[in-house]
């Protein structure tokens, strides 16, 4: 299959390339687009063969939960039983944009979308260009991130092209995404609104409209064995080539034991890689050192931290070492996406 990349530019929409992409999607295609959080592989939501094809086209094990995106508000009470009131308050809030909530699904959503579940996840990008792509679609595109299975999410359509070339029909180019993380995930069908993944929208956040919000007890724990109950909460995700270790402690601690892992490590041969930050990263002795930011805004070190994992790879890194994030605010879900790349393995000192 040869895939077709278009260029396009979220000030000036491309309506009829974007209606092209929609065709694609309509006849049970699969085309890549970009949204605020990373690039989303799409296909039809409703078309249980489309969501099988996501699967196949990322390896992606099918019991994994994929987002339905919709592009208005009134195409939510089609595919779900009932939309609680905590709900209707935080579309208000934060639609569109980054927050992903989960309802029981109605019929018309085929559990080869839901991973088999009875709910279904959904959001509404603000993304202007996904907006209008899913409209062109049909209005209800299923699309986890356009990536192969367990690789860091990609930010860029150079990443999605390497990835998934010749498997899928399309890639919609719209540049560099603004988040650089996934959405935040909030399941409603419980009694009190529980956060199953931390994103850009924060607890804090959440809790300005709501009051009260709980956070998934397994949230940044290992959750092999189990069943995953949204997207991204199951199996190593968001993981580089090379063999990563978060480091946390101290700083100067820190730094120390991080140096004298990486000069070991170069001596056995491996070509070694730092994620630190602007006021660290000088003074690692790594052969590639990459500052995700500053301390003092997360919200950088998020946007980062995908493209320093791609590019590590990019540079044949064999053994990657970072320092870990606070888990306060958008620093839990950068914590949160480096530990499931990590595979929890994290170094307390």
């Amino acid at each position: 299959m040869e895939t077709r990349v278009i260029q396009v530019d979220e000030q000036h929409i491309q309506t009829g390339l974007l209606r092209q992409a929609g065709e694609i999607i309509k006849a049970g295609g699969l085309v890549a687009f970009p949204t605020e959080t990373v690039y989303g592989l799409g296909g039809d939501a409703l078309n249980p063969d489309s969501s099988r094809k996501i699967y196949e086209a990322k390896g992606r094990p099918s019991d994994n939960p994929l987002i339905v995106h919709i592009c208005r508000m009134e195409d939510l009470a089609y595919i779900v039983e009932e939309i609680p009131e905590a709900a209707l308050k935080l579309a208000e809030a934060f639609w569109p944009g980054p927050l992903t909530m989960i309802f029981h699904k109605s019929a018309a959503v085929p559990h080869e979308t839901t991973g088999g579940l009875d709910t279904v996840a959904v959001r509404m990008p603000s993304h202007k260009t996904a907006l209008s792509f899913i409209r062109e679609a049909g209005g209800y595109v299923a699309a986890p991130s356009a990536n192969r299975s367990g690789r860091p999410s990609p930010t860029c359509a150079k990443y999605v092209t390497e990835d998934l070339a010749g498997r899928i029909e399309m890639v919609i180019d719209g540049g560099g995404v603004e988040i650089g993380l996934e959405s935040t995930i909030v399941d409603m069908t419980e009694e009190d609104p529980v956060i199953l993944r931390p994103g850009y929208i924060t607890k804090e956040m959440l809790e300005s409209v709501l009051g009260s919000v709980r956070e998934d007890r397994t949230m940044m724990s290992d959750l092999n064995g189990q069943a995953p109950r949204a997207p991204g909460m199951k199996y190593r995700h968001y993981a580089p080539k090379g063999i990563l270790t978060i480091v946390d402690g101290e700083e100067e601690r820190v730094t120390a034991y991080i140096n004298e892992r990486l000069d070991c490590l170069k001596r056995e041969g491996h070509k070694t890689g730092v994620i630190g930050t602007d006021t660290t990263i000088a003074r690692y002795r790594g052969d590639v050192c990459k500052s995700a930011g500053s301390r003092d805004d997360e919200r950088t070190v998020a946007r980062e931290l995908y493209r320093i994992l791609r590019e590590f790879d990019d540079e044949e890194v064999t053994a990657i070492f970072s320092e870990s994030f606070d888990t306060a605010g958008i620093g839990q879900a950068v914590m949160n996406r480096l530990l499931k790349a990590a595979g929890h393995h994290i170094v307390y000192l």
